[in-house]
């Protein structure tokens, strides 16, 4: 990200990188996909010199040796493959995917397509700030936060197959930079009264969030810190403590609640207006971009984020509860009678 800034800097929105990214961007997507499938085949090869007392400490995961071999290549059969790199040494393959290459590149493209806008037009939408800049927070702070995804199900239970190579590798970056690539083709200046509410809603998202996510992180990493004092939770057969009270007491996955709010700010500023692009008269081979019918018609793959997030939730929280019921048992039907709700209090 430094030297993306240094380059910028120097060069302004010619930069060679925003250039590439924005003329290449089909074979960035099809050799990140082709990357993927090559991962997810090593780690399945790999996974079979995994044998039982090992001295490296190597384990399969829970779900991932079914004996399926299409289910166990997608689902990943070990839980932690990791690869001695000269020079840098051990690295967890799953942890460094997680966060790396999936998030900043995330970032990566979103620089990009900013670039983009200010080539074609001239200047920089604020709807184009709020998406970049936000996006830019939720990813600085995943890596300023990182081990905190020590704790989180992907690390703790799911392998490392394709499910997880392909969302870090192609998923993650290019669906979730889709409304920063959308404004850089129609900008949308929002003016005063939506970036407010737009921003307001990232904060409460954000808030929920990241409030949740420490309290949990502090509970599990040091019950005994003072910070802690106020929570309730029960003991269950295994020796687990689970949560009662506090923003945990409020739902099972209150965490979820936050992740989704955040994601409706990355959404909004794109709004209801659609774009056409039509052939130009004047440049044979480009197009232009009109509005004309458009004005009031969404355009749905802005917000197919929001709809798929809320999916991908909802999902991997199903998945948690029939993990947590065969582990705890009818300690996991008391805890449930005393929190009843998964993600949203009152309502789910």
């Amino acid at each position: 990200m430094t030297i993306f800034a240094a380059g910028t800097w120097s060069l302004g929105p010619d930069f060679q990188v925003w250039t590439f990214i924005n003329t290449h961007y089909v074979q960035i997507l099809t050799t990140n996909i082709l990357i993927s499938y090559a991962l997810a085949t090593y780690v399945y090869v790999r996974s079979f010199t995994v044998k039982a007392g090992n001295s490296e400490r190597r384990e399969l995961a829970a779900g991932g040796h079914s004996g399926n071999m299409i289910y166990d290549w997608f689902i990943g059969r070990e839980l932690n493959p990791r690869v001695t790199i000269p020079f840098l040494g051990e690295v967890d393959i799953k942890a460094f995917n997680e966060v790396r290459p999936g998030l900043l590149g995330w970032i990566t493209l979103d620089l990009a397509f900013m670039a983009k806008q200010y080539q074609s037009y001239g200047y920089i939408t604020d709807s184009m700030l709020i998406v970049t800049i936000s996006q830019a927070i939720y990813v600085f702070d995943a890596l300023y936060m990182e081990p905190s995804i020590l704790s989180q199900m992907d690390m703790t239970t799911d392998g490392f197959g394709f499910m997880l190579a392909f969302g870090d590798l192609a998923w993650v970056p290019f669906i979730y930079s889709l409304q920063a690539r959308y404004l850089s083709v129609h900008p949308i200046i929002l003016g005063p009264a939506y970036v407010a509410a737009i921003l307001a809603v990232q904060g409460i998202g954000y808030y929920i969030f990241r409030a949740s996510n420490s309290e949990k992180h502090r509970f599990r990493t040091n019950p005994s810190d003072p910070s802690n004092s106020h929570l309730e939770y029960i003991t269950t057969h295994t020796g687990s403590k689970l949560l009662t009270s506090g923003w945990w007491g409020q739902a099972r996955h209150i965490n979820y609640l936050g992740d989704w709010v955040l994601s409706w700010s990355y959404c909004l500023p794109t709004l209801l207006a659609g774009y056409k692009l039509t052939p130009s008269i004047l440049t044979p081979g480009s197009r232009l971009v009109t509005t004309d019918g458009m004005v009031g018609a969404a355009i749905p793959v802005t917000y197919f984020y929001m709809l798929y997030f809320a999916i991908l939730l909802i999902h991997r929280e199903m998945r948690d509860e029939e993990k947590c019921r065969r582990k705890y048992g009818k300690d996991w039907d008391a805890y449930c009678k005393k929190v009843p709700y998964r993600i949203v209090p009152g309502v789910y």
